[in-house]
């Protein structure tokens, strides 16, 4: 038992990290002035660092019961978060309409639970699992389109000139997404902005892509191929001079627009056209929402738009609930943006006099470019698009995101932001704003790519010295179909807390309403890992979270280790890629190598200083070298800032750009850009070979290798940024003669690297560590045990040790400052004796009511799925294993002596009970247990429990006549709480099996054995 002092230390150790997950993260990171209240911790994880989960309501679903129930069970599993949002996904509507009084008690309800127990809740910030709008949302505080029509005309001819209505752009996601009533609404609305009349030019020439350049649509980059990551930006265009619209010539006959659509105008001499510009909607609408949620997207530009929803939607929610509770550890802490799912949008009512006052001109003459026309020349009209899109990401960040964030501090909540994927703004610029940045990644096999969104995130919180980076984790498509659990997941769990990742939120944890008996129960149709209660294993699920938690738990110390810092170019939309060839695996799964780094945007730079040559943020995050990007633009400002950083002291990798991005300032801007290429390069004229332009107490290495050769990425490639910070006398953080993947984080007191085995096979491995302090421990995240590492050798301020892992194996190496610690062992890692089989006969205990045998003797070992006993081969659930043995000799049970049970193969999770005790849970490699102690010398009595997946039920149960949802309603028997004639054991509102699908091996398949081990 710890101590009552020890644990008030332990407490006010992470009440620091406490405040920083519920109010915003202002304050510096966290860290232990004692390493020994830190392994207290480690062994026994508080509350604050458990993970969390997205916590599904589907469409008026939801039962007081079942809430209490849901978090009572995320309670008892080591869940500590919950993000809560209301969906129409798959699933028959419910009886509680949205918004409704009943709905706000049944809120209310879910939020007085999380109080008492202690569970952290966040809010999406509207209907759906997307955006900020709703019915409340009316289509003059919608997100816009400026659009437009345009006709012919030439002087002298008679008649009315009646200018066509400019027509909307269609929806992003299509006009299925619109009710009746959206779809009137969406037809119906429309300003009249401007009319211009111009000569019509002679050629022909568009500007191309022009739909994403003006910001009407941009693509998903995280599930459409050929989406690019940025629009660029480039020095010279090949024109079009005759396609050209002459700007001096644009004649502004906005005032002589009739309201019947007729121009009260005398056509010149000459051919001219007319265009008519209008403001529209842009069809956007909350998704996937329930039916009283449904609406229009509010403005994005708008912060009266924005503040009328928040009252619409989290002010009612807070009128059912009361003001947050700031001062309970649980209860409402967090409002969230999601992923960005909204389309773009490139208009706003007073959009023309903000455009004016941040770029310094008058975009009017412009206007015929957002049709893809070229005014002036090629070259300004893509500036003007430039301008747009940069116009158009201030306003989202300071009147949306901002705005959330403004809301959010005067309730005495946080904001999260998941800040990627149809984003019309730079990810890094966004997700800047939240108090704490989330990333995403989908489960590997079923579903999307979105490890780039994991790199945002965690440059993100590294840079702004956020300790806590959140990722909505395992995201899934319907081929998952139950088939994840732990031990599938351990490789790629690891992988994102090596990336950065310290609080995982599993998606998703549907909200279960009916009676307990209907398992799996509700899902959110074919989306999302099945992390909930009616999972098979959800009792075992406790050993699994409590690793991740002590995974959490070191990795919120302190704060990340980095060499390099990638700079993104300026402009919107933007998604940071780092170059391919500084991470080693797949694209779902990418690991960093020896040297890390974070990407960090125009706005973040701009924080940022040097001391000892190095680059550094207020929040701590320090860099040996900063890289450009290679883009041909760059504004005065951006490229000053850049002046000034090299001037004290930095490292810069990099060539000049040769223009200004926009027209503002045009076309001083350019010849500003000019002059500090001069100071920093020495010229325009790119080196045959490296070379190093001295600047103040810094440098700018560039040309000869560094001119890229792969134009698929914007940096250098990854080892010769390695060789400069080699020359630089700075050492690889990590280095290792096996396929590890690794992170480090730095405290006052030491460094703590976090090192898994990429593999399914047992390696050893030579490691050199970056660091000489202290003498190195091996802390287990699965048993939160720690020790010394007798083996090892120092030099040069580097730590050189052989480790050990078993497949996909992870441990924590921790160095802490000014200690000595002592070890009774030689090796590092012991190696093991079989003591003993288990090769006995075994009792096997299944559930009859879920199809299985009460009791039934198994001779051996065998997988469930082929026993010729159909309540065992198409079981799901949990059967518990007994055997009772004997040790061989007297010596096994001896002190000095570490023995084991190794479990062998399990499908798919155990819990291990020896003579009454509790040994924990078993669910990733080695599958065994410490017995020492507890093991006796006769007649021990083991029993094992062995949960395996729901598929086995689910395809047994096809066997049987069907009586599930139907013309999307729920059967009959389920609404009037009848009992079930078709023989079935398991319901679910999303079944994708059939009798014919192949089975999953379920079962202890063993072998069991005893071991020892031998230093």
């Amino acid at each position: 038992m710890i101590a009552q002092q020890k644990g008030r230390a332990v407490i006010s150790l992470f009440v620091l990290i406490a405040a920083l997950t519920f109010y915003g993260c202002d304050q510096p990171p966290a860290s232990s002035s004692d390493m020994n209240i830190l392994k207290e911790a480690f062994l026994n994880p508080p509350d604050s660092v458990r993970p969390g989960v997205y916590w599904y309501f589907m469409d008026g679903n939801m039962s007081k019961t079942g809430m209490t129930k849901d978090l009572e069970s995320m309670k008892q599993a080591g869940i500590g978060n919950v993000l809560f949002l209301e969906v129409n996904v798959g699933v028959p509507r419910g009886p509680v309409d949205f918004l409704t009084g009943e709905w706000g008690e049944l809120f209310k309800h879910a939020v007085k639970e999380c109080v008492r127990l202690g569970i952290r809740m966040t809010l999406g910030i509207g209907p759906g699992w997307t955006g900020s709008g709703g019915p409340w949302v009316a289509p003059d505080q919608s997100m816009q389109h400026l659009v437009s029509s345009s006709i012919e005309v030439t002087g002298g001819e008679k008649g009315t000139i009646r200018l066509p209505l400019p027509q909307p752009k269609q929806p992003y996601f299509g006009e299925g997404t619109l009710t009746p009533e959206l779809k009137k609404l969406w037809n119906d609305f429309y300003k009249d902005v401007a009319v211009l009349a111009f000569p019509r030019p002679a050629g022909q020439g568009k500007i191309n892509s022009i739909d994403e350049k003006a910001l009407y649509y941009r693509e998903p980059f995280s599930s459409k191929a050929g989406v690019p990551p940025y629009i660029p930006s480039l020095s010279d265009y090949t024109d079009s001079p005759a396609a050209a619209i002459q700007k001096d010539r644009i004649i502004d006959l906005t005032d002589k627009l009739q309201p019947d659509g007729t121009l009260n105008w005398v056509v010149p001499e000459g051919n001219w056209t007319i265009m008519r510009f209008g403001s529209r909607n842009n069809g956007a609408v909350t998704r996937p929402a329930p039916i009283q949620g449904l609406g229009f997207e509010s403005d994005k530009f708008d912060t009266a738009a924005l503040d009328r929803h928040l009252d619409a939607y989290v002010g009612k929610i807070l009128q059912f609930t009361g003001k947050p509770q700031t001062e309970s550890p649980g209860g409402l802490k967090m409002l969230h943006m999601d992923s960005w799912e909204m389309g773009a949008q490139n208009w706003t009512v007073l959009f023309r006099q903000e455009f004016i006052k941040r770029r310094g001109y008058d975009p009017l003459p412009f206007y015929p470019v957002y049709a893809g026309n070229i005014v002036g020349s090629r070259e300004l009209s893509e500036r003007f698009l430039w301008d747009l899109r940069q116009t158009s990401q201030e306003l989202v960040i300071e009147n949306h995101a901002e705005q959330v964030k403004k809301y959010a501090h005067g309730l005495g909540l946080g904001l999260s932001i998941e800040p990627y994927d149809l984003n019309p703004t730079a990810d890094l610029e966004l997700g800047r704003v939240a108090d704490i940045t989330m990333g995403e990644f989908w489960s590997k096999g079923y579903g999307f790519h979105t490890a780039f969104s994991i790199i945002e995130a965690t440059s993100l919180a590294h840079t702004m010295g956020v300790p806590v980076v959140q990722a909505e984790s395992f995201t899934s498509d319907g081929n998952e179909a139950w088939k994840q659990y732990p031990g599938s997941m351990k490789d790629q769990g690891d992988w994102a807390l090596a990336a950065g990742v310290n609080r995982f939120f599993y998606h998703t944890f549907e909200h279960k309403p009916f009676d307990d008996s209907l398992r799996p129960g509700m899902n959110m149709g074919p989306y999302g890992v099945h992390w909930d209660r009616m999972q098979t294993w959800w009792p075992m699920a406790d050993g699994y979270h409590r690793y991740i938690s002590r995974c959490q738990l070191l990795l919120q110390q302190g704060k990340a280790v980095a060499d390099i810092l990638y700079l993104t170019p300026e402009g919107a939309p933007q998604v940071f890629l780092p170059p391919s060839s500084a991470m080693d695996g797949d694209a779902v799964m990418p690991d960093r190598k020896g040297y890390n780094f974070d990407g960090c945007s125009p706005g973040q730079l701009y924080q940022a200083s040097v001391k000892d040559n190095e680059i550094v943020f207020p929040g701590g995050a320090t860099y040996h070298v900063l890289v450009l990007p290679a883009v041909a633009t760059m504004t005065p400002g951006l490229l000053e800032k850049i002046r000034s950083l090299v001037e004290a002291g930095a490292v810069v990798i990099g060539s000049p750009p040769k223009k200004s991005p926009g027209l503002s300032g045009y076309p001083l801007c350019d010849q500003k850009v000019l002059d500090i290429d001069r100071q920093l390069w020495g010229g325009m004229e790119v080196p045959a070979r490296e070379s190093e332009s001295v600047y103040g107490k810094g440098k700018i290495i560039w040309g000869g290798q560094f001119v890229l050769q792969n134009k698929d990425s914007l940096y250098p490639d990854y080892e010769l940024t390695a060789g400069v910070l080699q020359k630089m006398g700075v050492k690889k953080d990590f280095e290792s003669s096996a396929s590890l993947r690794y992170t480090h984080r730095v405290t006052k007191e030491g460094d703590i690297y976090f090192v898994s085995n990429r593999t399914g096979q047992p390696v050893k491995a030579n490691c050199i560590f970056n660091t000489g302090k202290g003498r190195p421990e091996l802390w287990d995240p699965l048993t939160g045990k720690t020790r010394a590492l007798p083996e090892f050798s120092a030099s040069e301020g580097r730590t050189t040790l052989p480790l050990s892992f078993d497949a996909y194996q992870s441990w924590f190496i921790v160095f802490a400052k000014n200690t000595n610690v002592s070890s009774d062992e030689k090796k590092n890692f012991p190696e093991t004796e079989k003591v003993a089989n288990l090769d006995g006969g075994w009792m096997v205990s299944f559930d009859p009511k879920w199809g299985g045998p009460a009791d039934v003797q198994f001779d051996s070992l065998t997988d469930w799925a082929s026993n010729a006993n159909k309540g065992i081969r198409y079981y799901s659930g949990i059967a518990v294993y007994r055997q009772r043995f004997d040790l061989p000799t007297a010596s096994d049970t001896g002190k000095n002596n570490r023995l084991y049970i190794d479990l062998g193969k399990v499908n798919n999770m155990a819990r291990v009970r020896l003579n009454g005790h509790d040994l924990g849970v078993v669910w990733t490699a080695p599958w065994k247990v410490d017995i020492t102690g507890i093991v006796q010398q006769k007649d021990n009595q083991l029993e094992i429990s062995v949960a395996n997946l729901w598929p086995n039920r689910l395809i047994g149960d096809d066997q049987l006549p069907q009586d599930g949802i139907k013309d999307d309603k729920f059967p009959e028997w389920l609404l009037k709480g009848e009992k079930r004639t078709s023989g079935r054991y398991a319901f679910t509102t999303y079944d994708p099996y059939n009798k014919d699908t192949p089975l999953l091996e379920s079962g202890l398949m063993g072998p069991v054995i005893i071991q020892k081990e031998v230093y």
